[in-house]
């Protein structure tokens, strides 16, 4: 197992390009030296752009998809559990909740799929309390500094890395959404995105396949147009 959390944070002045560039650069070099040391790695991914770092990785490293992955859906989600169960006054370890999408304000959270204690979430707020933090939450996750985050377990990056490589060196099979390689699932190709998968020995064991509705679809579509627009920017860099 290798994780990746190198890379630059963005500066005063840098544009997005600029970091893309940079952070591709410091991925592209690190994958490149890992597998003559480690030809069997699984690597998960930390570095930020989150998505298109896992499809730099993916590209320098040239192993099968199920054995490159981003830890951006572990993290999203312990954090948009937090976020609800801030709103619903309860504690997050009984919220269960799916996040999909990419790593940043088009993440998709999933109401539908979304539960507290085993009860559906729409138990206990109405649609329309309910549609406003599904909106909110995004943005609100996405800008949370870390502090505002530290008292919560399993909302730091370390900790959402940690339950990853558990999964995969104790082979739990456990369920997680992580940035993966998409080959036709949700209708989405040559794309790295954050979808529900299987982990354990093998790494991603599984992608699996929501029954998502037209809306959540559409929301997960328009996703991965937003992270496939960057990564066509990283491909015409020629890192």
């Amino acid at each position: 197992m290798v994780v990746i959390t190198s890379g630059l944070p963005r500066k005063p002045g840098m544009s997005r390009d600029d970091l893309i560039a940079t952070n591709a650069g410091i991925v592209k070099t690190v994958t490149e030296q890992i597998l003559p040391h480690s030809p069997e790695a699984i690597i998960v991914i930390v570095s930020n752009p989150l998505d298109v770092m896992t499809y730099q990785a993916w590209k320098s490293a040239g192993l099968p998809d199920h054995r490159v992955m981003g830890m951006a859906g572990v993290l999203d989600t312990a954090r948009y559990r937090a976020f609800l169960a801030e709103a619903l006054n309860v504690s997050p370890k009984d919220i269960q909740a799916v996040l999909m999408g990419g790593h940043g304000d088009t993440m998709v959270p999933l109401p539908r799929y979304t539960t507290v204690g085993g009860i559906p979430v729409t138990e206990l707020i109405d649609a329309d309390a309910l549609e406003r933090h599904r909106s909110a939450a995004p943005k609100k996750v996405a800008a949370r500094s870390f502090s505002s985050w530290a008292r919560q377990p399993g909302t730091r990056p370390g900790a959402a890395a940690a339950q990853m490589v558990e999964a995969i060196v104790k082979d739990q099979k456990r369920i997680f959404p992580c940035c993966a390689s998409l080959t036709g699932q949700y209708g989405l190709n040559d794309v790295h995105l954050g979808v529900p998968v299987k982990l354990g020995a093998n790494g991603i064991e599984e992608v699996i396949e929501l029954q998502l509705n037209e809306d959540e679809m559409a929301l997960l579509h328009e996703s991965a147009k937003a992270v496939k627009d960057v990564a066509d920017v990283l491909d015409g860099m020629n890192v």
